[in-house]
């Protein structure tokens, strides 16, 4: 989290706050400024509460309110929107006895935040989620912490709820960290291929791949996509952003590949950055790395080229670039879109 503010509005919430501060000193704290004499690193706010708590939900990551629980909920209700993107909402009593996950527990990271500040004040963290009460997988959290990216979230809170009614889930992974578990429930069993799956008798799945799923497994499944795809690509200076957007998305569709899994775009190094790179590279969302002259000549890559060796000083770009980059295996050998654009695929193997 980038930015926590803590909010006290009692004098016994004002010395609380300085106790957080100690263990948290980046954090920022706010109280009202008729206690303004009360305190060193605060912010005095002369508006009301209710007015201020709109400001502090908007503009931070994570909100801690050193007053009563009932008041906090009055107070943030209105502004309340969605899990994705409401930010982290924790409670903590004016005896800091209890220190209570009250919003965006899993995605917001309230719950993970809970259990350090109790850990630090030595109170009890009050944490309600199903999966946490349960010590079950936390569905929406899967892979969070690898920046795995969720294909589509609509069947999270279904498939969330057969993992925590303990109902039979399949579980399928080709790519991507393998120790996202410390050890599976007892209703979660691993398949090793995607026919074992359709075959079972699961009643949900987790499917962490960067391939097109078939849709039949779409509807009762939570498909992870890992940031596992390099993408190579060998160019002219002129290439068009639009001309590498449609030969990526042509060799993704091709080789059933998603495009949420794609977790860098790689070229040569040359003496200016070709522009229509840079710009695809910023639509995507993904970033773009240069590999050196020198470096790609010295890879052993299956589809060499006397042309492209004569122009840029090395028989391969594409393809050396993607298998330089990811380390891994090249799953999409070069793919030619006339007149100048080259497209490869590597693999990161973990």
């Amino acid at each position: 989290m980038e930015k926590i503010a803590v909010l006290a509005i009692t004098k016994n919430g004002i010395n609380i706050s300085q106790t957080l501060k100690e263990f948290f000193p980046e954090w920022s704290v706010f109280a009202p400024s008729k206690f303004s004499n009360q305190g060193d690193s605060i912010s005095w706010y002369s508006e009301s509460t209710s007015e201020k708590i709109v400001e502090l939900f908007k503009n931070n990551d994570a909100l801690v309110c050193l007053f009563s629980l009932g008041a906090v909920i009055r107070l943030i209700a209105p502004h309340l929107k969605d899990k994705k993107t409401d930010p982290a909402v924790i409670v903590i009593d004016d005896k800091t006895n209890f220190v209570i996950s009250v919003l965006s527990g899993h995605i917001g990271g309230a719950n993970e935040l809970t259990e350090k500040i109790a850990e630090k004040l030595q109170a009890q963290p009050v944490i309600t989620t199903a999966a946490d009460v349960n010590k079950t997988i936390a569905v929406d959290l899967v892979g969070k912490d690898f920046g795995w990216k969720i294909e589509d979230d609509s069947n999270v809170t279904r498939i969330s709820a057969h993992m925590v009614n303990e109902e039979p889930i399949g579980v399928f992974q080709d790519t991507g960290e393998k120790n996202w578990y410390k050890q599976l429930p007892k209703n979660v069993s691993l398949y090793n291929t995607i026919e074992e799956l359709k075959n079972s008798k699961s009643k949900a799945n987790l499917i962490i791949s960067d391939k097109i799923i078939d849709d039949e497994l779409v509807s009762k499944s939570v498909i992870y996509r890992p940031p596992s795809l390099v993408v190579g690509i060998g160019l002219h200076w002129d290439t068009s952003k639009e001309t590498i957007k449609e030969g990526i998305n042509d060799c993704l569709e091709k080789f059933k590949l998603s495009s949420k899994s794609i977790a860098k775009l790689v070229s040569i190094k040359k003496p200016e950055d070709v522009q229509g790179l840079i710009d695809a590279g910023q639509e995507m969302g993904v970033p773009v790395e240069y590999v050196e002259r020198e470096d790609l000549s010295k890879v052993t890559a299956p589809n060499p080229s006397d042309t492209v060796k004569a122009f840029e000083g090395t028989a391969s770009v594409s393809e050396a670039a993607a298998i330089i980059v990811s380390n891994g295996k090249l799953i999409v050998e070069k793919q030619k879109f006339p007149p100048n654009l080259t497209i490869a695929i590597a693999r990161i193997e973990n």
